[in-house]
């Protein structure tokens, strides 16, 4: 069925009600399926609603994962989703159904399969492109076990595009594994699909026929039903070329309509008779029977809670901030080229890529890639900006260290999503770019106060003749004018933004670096008021290169340094400020306050703060202890 609308309170789902394990729904007859799958698509429209979060491709997926359930012996055999965007259906079939509406909540279900939430929950994901590489690994682990079962990745044409996904390819056919790899192709990932791989698949589409298979498992050719809803209808290749996959040496069966479950099940149990590595290719819909995601797949990727009333901001987000300065510095200098790893809306890069689209780079999820083709880039003069989040650029750290700062070329890194990131969890967080940052030679590393600051933070890393780095949060600035002017800032230079209790003898030096400032300044006004205590905040700006020069001449009137991130202790931006007080033999008390040495799990971005003590009282009461505690070591 199609719907137009949201649910506020819970359908009436009697079938799906009955189903609390998979065993149970392996117990209905085939014909039973399409009411379960029309029953869990209503209910999974109502949770997400409930509890916002990734939408379009969980409503993409119900039929397939209804199938794959029903045909495969789960948890025993291995489902193993990738990304986990679309993992919702497979929760609600898990015992997970009336949890759902807690998803990405504090102490609720975790945003993307994990181990620990259920069994399941074969491998944790949240990142692109490992199914296929984690599968292979379970199934060659099975064989040397001697205890067979049956693996199956279930991957997007998206994810595809990832070398490490065709690496994991190449490999089980090296082993023969016994691999199952299910295509789910929506030529979607975020954003449309593009590359050749993507018109690949269009031109699978467009021969006019389908590799099929009977209940014996042998394969037979038929027609295919029109795709209507494939938006690669307008642009399938011509002149085809052989499958890619069966090249590799997969056995390839396909393309099915992922919306048709009970001929899933029909192919699904089949191939469960064949061996070897071999791939099930099926076509669905990002945001299959809701219309409106339907028709605005991008907007639905993810929602917001539905019963929740968010005010109208008019500060810009970061990512807005971004984009304008992108467009603003490209207007003014030919040579900029901008490059994004599939995120373009996210980064806030669409205004570019309409006004400049013969200098925009989608390279798809391929952050490796992404990060040498601007070294490319860069060896031939020109200006490249790479637009990535914190998280990702992990995955594209060697390229980092040997392509770019290794040459000295002249690449500009803008960081989003750094720091918390909320309800996501801890496979988005970006709390460790500082640290494998700054132990790479030749690299410039800065961190905003405020939106301004981070405009003209990009400017001067744009100008810099060398990799730069800019990292940022998630969401809104604070609400600070933004000078349209673009002012290089002094490289790294610091400043004093708050000097309170001068009088004082003793002195409190707190040194804040990007998203914590703001935070810094409301605790340092609050000691002030409480305690007989000088406190100072410095914006720190530069994590690199570090003002060592004002941190020597804040030491000799400084009783007890602070150093505030949003971003791991360890070897943090903190640790540079140790670094540096140990290398010039200044002793003096210090307090490192930022994320703790473990993984934080999803809640609301305020939650976490207060959770790990980056907020502004949780500062206060960690200066206010480490300050008394100090005192009483004096008076002994």
């Amino acid at each position: 069925m199609l719907y137009t609308e949201i649910p506020t309170h819970r359908p009436i789902t009697p079938l799906l009600d009955t189903i609390d394990h998979p065993q149970q729904l392996r117990l209905l007859e085939r014909d039973q399926l399409e009411k379960v799958a029309d029953e869990l698509r209503q209910y999974i429209l109502y949770a997400a609603g409930q509890s916002g979060g990734h939408f379009g491709a969980n409503l993409g997926v119900i039929e397939l994962t209804v199938a794959l359930h029903y045909c495969f012996n789960t948890p025993h055999d291995r489902l193993i989703w990738d990304v986990g965007h679309q993992a919702y259906p497979h929760k609600a079939l898990t015992g997970r159904r009336e949890q759902l509406t807690t998803i990405r909540a504090k102490a609720g279900l975790a945003a993307f399969p994990t181990r620990e939430e259920s069994v399941f929950d074969t491998f944790g994901v949240g990142h692109s492109s490992t199914a296929i590489s984690a599968g292979l690994g379970m199934a060659l682990a099975r064989r040397y076990l001697n205890d067979p079962c049956d693996v199956v990745a279930i991957i997007g044409d998206g994810a595809m595009t990832a070398g490490m996904a065709f690496e994991a390819m190449n490999d089980a056919v090296a082993h023969q594994a016994d691999l199952m790899v299910v295509l789910n192709d929506n030529d979607m990932s975020i954003s449309c699909s593009t590359g050749g791989f993507a018109k690949h698949l269009a031109a699978i589409w467009a021969r006019g026929e389908s590799v099929n298979i009977s209940d014996a498992g042998e394969a037979y050719i038929q027609p295919h039903p029109e795709w209507l809803y494939n938006s690669r209808l307008h642009c399938a290749a011509t002149d085809a070329a052989d499958n890619l996959f069966k090249a590799i040496g997969f056995d390839y069966f396909g393309p099915f309509d992922g919306h048709d479950v009970v001929q899933l099940v029909q192919v699904f149990k089949a191939l469960k008779k064949r061996k070897g590595p071999r791939l099930i290719h099926v076509y669905t819909k990002k945001g299959k029977g809701f219309i409106p995601a339907e028709s605005d797949q991008i907007k639905y990727h993810a929602i917001n809670k539905i019963n929740t009333v968010t005010a109208v901001s008019t500060v810009p987000k970061y990512s807005d901030v971004f984009g304008q300065w992108l467009c603003d510095e490209a207007a003014q200098d030919k040579r900029l080229l901008a490059i994004t790893p599939a995120m373009c809306e996210g980064s806030g890069m669409v205004q570019f890529s309409k006004q400049f689209p013969t200098r925009f780079f989608d390279v798809a999820i391929a952050e490796q890639h992404a990060v040498t083709l601007a070294a490319g880039m860069a060896c031939e003069g020109l200006k490249p900006v790479v637009a990535i989040y914190s998280t990702f650029l992990q995955r594209g750290y060697d390229q980092l260290v040997h392509d770019v700062a290794l040459q000295n070329l002249d690449v500009t890194f803008a960081i989003d999503r750094a720091g918390l990131v909320g309800e996501d969890g801890p496979t988005h967080a970006g709390a460790y770019d500082y640290a494998f940052m700054r132990t790479v030679p030749n690299i410039v590393i800065m961190a905003p106060k405020d939106e301004n600051e981070c405009r003209q933070m990009l400017h001067t890393g744009y100008l810099y003749n060398g990799p730069a780095a800019v990292r940022y949060p998630r969401g809104n600035g604070i609400g600070v004018q933004i000078q349209q002017q673009l002012t290089a800032l002094d490289l790294g230079k610091a400043e004093i933004v708050l000097s309170l209790n001068e009088q004082y003898d003793e002195q409190i030096s707190i040194l804040a670096f990007g998203s914590r400032v703001s935070a810094a300044i409301e605790a340092a006004q609050a000691l002030s008021l409480r305690h007989d205590v000088g406190v100072r905040v410095v914006n720190m700006r530069f994590i690199k290169p570090l003002d060592e020069v004002l941190i020597s001449q804040l030491a000799e009137s400084t009783n007890l340094f602070v150093t505030v991130e949003e971003h791991a202790v360890m070897a943090g931006a903190g640790s540079a400020v140790n670094e540096y007080l140990a290398q010039a033999q200044i002793v003096k008390p210090i307090l490192n306050l930022g994320l703790a040495d473990t993984f934080m799990h999803q809640a609301s971005h305020a939650q976490m703060l207060e959770q790990a003590g980056l907020n502004a009282k949780g500062i206060e009461k960690s200066i206010e202890l480490a300050w008394l505690k100090r005192a009483q070591t004096a008076s002994l």
